[in-house]
């Protein structure tokens, strides 16, 4: 696999730091980007002086005007430091040699990534499930890449492929059969319909003018068909010196069924959540008119012991055999709770580094003594764990929000308005491989931890998104001229991903929707086939009525009088409780009548003393942790199938 030629890559490189004594003072002459060297290096010529000149110029976009008045100095005080730290590392730096897939090839990772492999491989069978839950801007989007990938195809003289008709004929004769009884018969009833939910669009926030409170984002209808009713234009999305109290606080709504966030379902309801994040992000992007290249690179040499350069995935393999269940490197773990036990008050944290040559010998020495558990923490001052935890993030072989989708998180700043922006990052943060997206919470959630405490330590929103920009959308190896010139662009992302990260976790609920239709069709196809099975087997009508009655005596959440579920706690306790639902029962009562029954039964002496969670498991979804605020007979009605559980939080 070719390298991308020069005129694709550019180089940034650092300007050296000519005097190590002073910690953490760096030089602060700001030069112009050059894209004359090799990619996975850093090089800036200086063609003004610091008299005439106090920032490097560079190509603005949408979001940029925003931080005009913030100190992009310190950004690229930042991209210096990065490159000294590079220049003094005698390791030798292999270069990531990146490609866009040909025609054809992108369209068929791209069905692969969204769960529809079967368009590829003529098996359209396994895919007619997704697509009979897809909306009429994500179908849209499927099609344009099966139209795209069948004639490339066909043009190399390949086998034939189903005509797209094929394909979406028997989704849209399924789903209209599955809507039949919720759809109006009626064209113009449908037509109604449509106004209604053109009505619902109209009441939401669509432009952001000056200081905003609260605004809301509507997680019930797709993000793409709202962009496609609103046709938003808005071309100021973020007023020249907003600072962070300008930063409108965006309310999630309430659902009566439960707030899902990542990491709260089952593995096999996560990935269908991947998949049709991908569709939706998609049609977002084909809706809104923007592009984004989908890259792979190619296998290069990488580390596959230590801390520093080593994959994501073998990292925690090696962590998980330190401490089982491990979900975020050690290391960064350990970074984080030193740097808080000395206090969050350090002036200047995360912008002042500490110094180069010390910096590069607590990280041998990390190397060597971590896993033993020998490493000497005193040693190790406020700056320097910054440094270090700033150096691990940029050091591993591929970014932390991946490179397959880091063009389409570049992409965002180029959107129209905020809310389609925080939209697009909440796609893409669920698209997130588990240990890419669990590494990052926690690191987001420091940054918060440390932004509360500004008025010591002087790091606010905007100082620490443009010091971590760089880090985290910059990796060793590799480098784009887009994101040397759009650099406010990615610190304004950066905001966004700290501010609003509870948003950002969170699964919509026309996702979840989705999750669940996809489950109900799947269980139709398996009692359909258990039905066939049963005639097979020549089983007499008295036997399989008597084998379904004593299936339904076993439900352990059977309802045994009207409007009554049984929870049970298996790993805490052997005693059931039979709840009665009402209007205004919560999960998190439940959870509190358990603990109850607990201490009035001398329980509460073992030792479980995880935080539990209530479940709801089976039925219309695999296994989901509840948040407290879930009202329990509207989860019910919706799930009467499934079982009620407490058990450990599983994260």
């Amino acid at each position: 696999m070719d390298p991308l030629p020069t005129s694709q890559s550019v180089v940034l490189t650092g300007y050296h730091l000519n005097d190590e004594s002073t910690d953490g003072v760096a030089n602060s002459s700001k030069e112009l980007p050059s894209p004359g060297r090799k990619c996975g290096q850093y090089s800036m010529n200086q063609v003004h002086s610091r008299n005439t000149m106090g920032k490097p110029q560079y190509e603005r976009s949408y979001s940029q005007d925003s931080l005009d008045e913030l100190s992009m100095d310190d950004y690229w005080s930042e991209v210096e430091h990065i490159q000294t730290t590079q220049e003094n590392d005698q390791e030798e730096q292999e270069e990531v040699a990146v490609k866009v897939p040909d025609e054809g090839e992108v369209e068929a990772e791209w069905l692969k990534d969204a769960g529809l492999s079967g368009l590829v491989s003529g098996d359209t069978q396994e895919s007619i499930t997704l697509l009979s839950t897809l909306t009429r801007t994500q179908a849209e989007a499927v099609q344009r890449r099966v139209e795209t990938f069948t004639m490339t195809m066909r043009k190399k003289n390949k086998q034939q492929f189903p005509d797209v008709r094929d394909i979406f004929s028997p989704q849209a004769s399924s789903s209209n059969e599955a809507e039949a009884s919720a759809a109006p018969s009626d064209e113009n009833e449908r037509e109604d319909t449509t106004d209604i939910m053109a009505v619902q669009l109209i009441n939401l926030p669509t432009k952001d003018e000056g200081v905003q409170q609260t605004a809301d984002i509507n997680l019930e209808i797709s993000y793409s068909e709202q962009a496609a009713n609103m046709k938003e234009k808005s071309s100021n999305i973020n007023p020249k010196g907003e600072d962070d109290a300008s930063l409108p606080n965006y309310r999630l709504p309430k659902e009566k069924t439960g707030t899902t966030k990542a990491g709260n379902l089952a593995p096999q309801d996560m990935k269908k959540v991947r998949s049709l994040a991908l569709i939706e992000m998609t049609a977002l992007y084909d809706t809104l008119g923007v592009d984004f290249k989908h890259h792979k690179a190619t296998k290069v040499k990488m580390r596959e012991m230590g801390l520093f350069g080593v994959p994501l995935s073998l990292l925690l393999e090696q962590d998980q055999k330190k401490v089982p269940g491990t979900k975020v490197p050690l290391i960064i773990q350990k970074l984080i709770i030193h740097i808080e036990e000395e206090g969050l008050n350090t002036e200047g944290i995360l912008r002042i580094p500490g110094l180069a040559s010390r910096i590069k010998s607590l990280r041998e020495e990390l190397e060597a003594r971590f896993y033993e558990g020998t490493f000497n923490w005193e040693n190790v001052r406020q700056h320097d764990a910054a440094s270090i935890l700033k150096l691990f993030v940029r050091e591993l072989p591929r970014p932390l929000v991946t490179l397959e989708y880091l063009d389409a998180f570049l992409a965002v700043q180029n959107l129209s308005s905020r809310k389609l922006q925080l939209q697009a990052l909440n796609l893409l943060v669920l698209l997130l491989p588990d240990q890419n997206r669990d590494t990052l919470k926690s690191l987001l959630e420091f940054l918060q931890r440390l932004i509360d405490n500004k008025e010591s330590n002087k790091m606010t929103l905007n100082n620490v998104s443009v010091i971590m920009a760089p880090n985290l959308f910059m990796f060793k190896g590799y480098c784009t001229k887009t994101q040397l010139e759009m650099a406010a662009g990615t610190s304004n992302i950066m905001r966004y991903l700290i501010k609003y990260q509870e948003l950002l976790w969170t699964i919509p609920k026309f996702i979840m929707n989705q999750v669940r239709q996809q489950n109900i069709e799947n269980h139709k196809k398996l009692t359909k086939e258990k039905a066939v099975k049963k005639l097979l087997k020549k089983m007499a009508y008295d036997k399989d009525k008597h084998d379904r009655n004593q299936t339904d005596k076993s439900l352990p959440n059977s309802v045994t009088l009207q409007g009554v579920i049984r929870v049970q706690a298996p790993s805490l306790s052997k005693v059931s409780m039979a709840i009665q639902l009402t209007e205004e029962l919560k999960a998190g009562d439940i959870l509190a009548r358990f603990q109850q029954c607990l201490s009035q039964s001398r329980i509460t002496e073992s030792p479980h003393k995880e935080e539990v969670c209530l479940y709801e498991i089976g039925g219309n979804i695999g296994e989901r942790c509840l948040d407290d605020d879930t009202y329990m007979k509207d989860l019910y009605q919706l799930n009467p199938d499934a079982e009620w559980v407490i058990k450990p939080r599983c994260q």
